[in-house]
This record gives C-alpha cells, structure tokens and sequence, in this order.
C-alpha cells in the first residue's frame, strides 16, 4: 500500500465558499539533464538481460524491457534509459519456483539445514559484499524512482542497520530458548523452524528496504525466497544478484523479472510456495491468493493499502499543526504507505489551515533528485502523473 496519491482535505462543515471554484492542477515541464549537468556521466545503465534463478547467474537471451528514468533527456525530450531487466514469463516463473522447491527439499536442503549460525555468518558475508556496491545501489534509487540523495543514501544504510538488529536480536532470542521452560504447568522445549518456500514481491517504492525487512527474516530462519522484483525499482535488486548467488547455497534465492500478471499467477498456482510475502493492494493481494490451490495451508505476510488520517482540533497549534501534515503527506512526494492521505479540519479554523497548507506545499523545494534541498522529486511511474491531473 504504497502509491502515490493526491492529498485531501476534509472540512468538518458545510461546503466553503470557495469550494466551488474551478481548480486546475499545477503542472511543471519534466525535469530534464543535458550533457552540461554535472551528474549526466553519473547516470547509471544495468544491464538485466540475465537471471538469477536456482543459484546461477546467466545471460538472458528472451524478450527484454528498456527501464526509464523519470528524469528526461534535455536533447530528446524523453525518458532517460538507465537499464534493461529480463522479461520473463509463465515456463520461465515456473521453472523458477520448482529450482526453489528443490533447495527447499522438504526441509532437507541445504539452507534449512544448516545451523542458525552458519546462516547469519552467510547473510553476513552477504551484506559486506552489498556494502561494497553501497554508491552503485544509492545512485541508481536516485535515477530510477528519484528518490533524493539523501533518501536514498539512508535507504541503503537504513537496510544494513535493520539487518544487524535482526541477527543481534535473532541471537538473543535462540540463547533465550535454548533450554527447557514451564509454559502453563507444561515442560516446553520451544524451537523456531522454517516454514517453506517465500514467494516475496515488494514495492517499487522503497524497493530495498521493504523489500529486505521481509527477506533476512526469512532467510536467516532457514526459508528458502523466490523473489518478484518491480518493473519500477527493479534494477536496485539486479545489481545484488551475484552477491547472492555467492553467498548462499544453490537456489536459496532467486529472482523472477516481467510482468506480475504474466508470472505470479503462475507460480502460485504450482503449489510450490508456502509463504505470500507482498506488500501492496489489498485487490492485488486478493487476486493472488487466490491463485494457490490450498490457500488454507498458505501462510501470508501482507502490508496492504493505508488511510491515514491527520487530525487537526480547533485549538491546534496552525503552524505545528501545518508543518507536520506537510512532512507526513509530502515526504518522498507521498509515495509512503505511512504517508497521509487525509486531513480532518474543524470548521472554524479551517480557511487559515487551507490558506497555510497551499503555501507550505507550494514553498517546497522541488527538482532533481541530486541537487541540494530539493524535498519534491519526479514520479517515477510513467503514467501516475496524467493520473493524478
């Protein structure tokens, strides 16, 4: 639940005056680099004609999709093209999804396996190895989903820490269980097991941090990941995959690329995968556990959808009232499930909270994601824009 959306108010009283005039959304030409830009040699390209599917990296030689950036080339008045990712499709999902069955071996495979510590030491490798291509990582999140510089630095950064708290508390946690207890009168030995297959598709909106919270959990307990990645936000994802396909056993992780309608669906129906791990729309998450043929055995984590609220009373301080409202609804243009969707404002005070609002959000610095203080950045869907107008 992750889109961007328009901001609403809603006024606790009847229509105001001025609500009936007309209103045109502002627009503004794209945002455009030349070869004057200093940052035009810094655009990246990412080759994703390849897979990563059963432990293997190989070159892909199918269908293929040029990948945009919502950043427009000044001498051609288009997109820019940053990269290309392998359009896979049904047999190739499949084939996917059954090399992830096969390491899983019924609990027998390698990964679930090995010890609690050999997993942490591998994922640990893992991340030093991603820290490495740290620069690479951050410089594409600006260039495909125009995240800011600082942004996306701190997704990155925010990602290893997450992963370090995760194992600091993992460890923690299996010292605590590790011997007998008295649960209700009863003597328990209490031991945390993998549960299968993770079919895990993340959002284009913070592609690696989202996407990760979900993955290290699994992985680190044993879980074997076939992972859809975003057609926006994917490329993030290709540049980690000979990290991974070194530094965990043969199809512990792989990636699927394309279109979900055309992949998804398909795996699912397999019956391969145990646990849904999809962060989105609810009608999305719907329609795919549906798919499974035992959507009773099927374990889900989901992050679905978000309405939230901002509250503003009538004896609100306006300008802290304002300034927040601006920060929770604008951060990252509002391409937060966190983000506010919707403002309640009582009546009496709510033409001075308009008046403020529309100058605080019309004050925001807005350009390209490298230049310093810019707050509002490109859309990286290529449509969203003529949606929200």
């Amino acid at each position: 639940g992750s889109l961007p959306h328009s901001m609403f108010v809603l006024l606790l009283a009847p229509p105001l005056s001025s609500a009936s005039a007309p209103f045109a959304l502002p627009t503004a030409p794209p945002a455009s680099v030349d070869a004057s830009d200093s940052m035009w040699d810094s655009r990246p390209f990412v080759d994703g004609r390849k897979t990563c599917v059963g432990g293997a990296v190989e070159a892909w030689s199918g269908p293929s999709e040029e990948v945009t950036s919502p950043v427009f080339d000044a001498r051609t008045g288009k997109r820019l093209v940053i990269g290309q990712l392998a359009t896979m499709g049904e047999v190739d999902a499949v084939r996917a999804v059954e090399a992830s069955a096969a390491a899983w071996d019924r609990g027998q495979g390698a990964w679930p396996q090995m010890s609690l510590a050999e997993r942490i030491e591998r994922v640990e490798g893992a991340v030093a190895a991603l820290k490495e291509r740290r620069d690479e990582i951050v410089n594409v999140l600006m260039w495909e989903i125009a995240k800011n510089s600082a942004d996306a630095a701190a997704e990155f950064d925010r990602t290893v820490a997450f992963i370090g708290k995760t194992i600091e508390t993992l460890r923690r946690l299996d010292e605590e269980s590790a011997g007998w207890r008295v649960v209700s009168g009863v003597m328990a030995f209490v031991r945390r097991a993998a549960v299968g297959v993770m079919m895990l598709l993340g959002p284009y909106n913070y592609p690696f941090n989202e996407t990760y919270a979900a993955l290290i959990p699994a992985l680190l307990m044993g879980n074997v990941v076939l992972m859809k990645i975003p057609n926006v936000g994917g490329l993030a994802h290709v540049l980690t995959f000979e990290v991974w396909a070194e530094a965990l056993p043969k199809g512990t992780l792989s990636f699927i690329s394309g279109s979900g309608r055309a992949t998804v669906p398909p795996v699912m129906r397999t019956g391969l995968v145990d646990v849904l791990g999809f962060i989105g729309g609810s009608k999305a998450g719907d329609a795919i556990l549906k798919e499974h043929p035992a959507p009773h055995r099927l374990k889900a984590f989901l992050q679905l959808d978000a309405k939230n609220l901002g509250v503003v009373a009538p004896d609100a301080d306006l300008d802290v009232a304002v300034g927040q409202c601006v920060v929770g609804s604008t951060s990252y243009n509002g391409q937060r499930c966190t983000a506010i969707k919707l403002i309640l404002v009582h009546h009496s005070i709510a033409d001075e909270f308009v008046r403020r609002l529309a100058s605080a959000v019309a004050a925001l610095p807005r350009g390209l994601p490298w230049e310093e203080g810019v707050l509002i950045t490109p859309l990286p869907e290529p449509k969203k824009p003529a949606y929200l107008a």
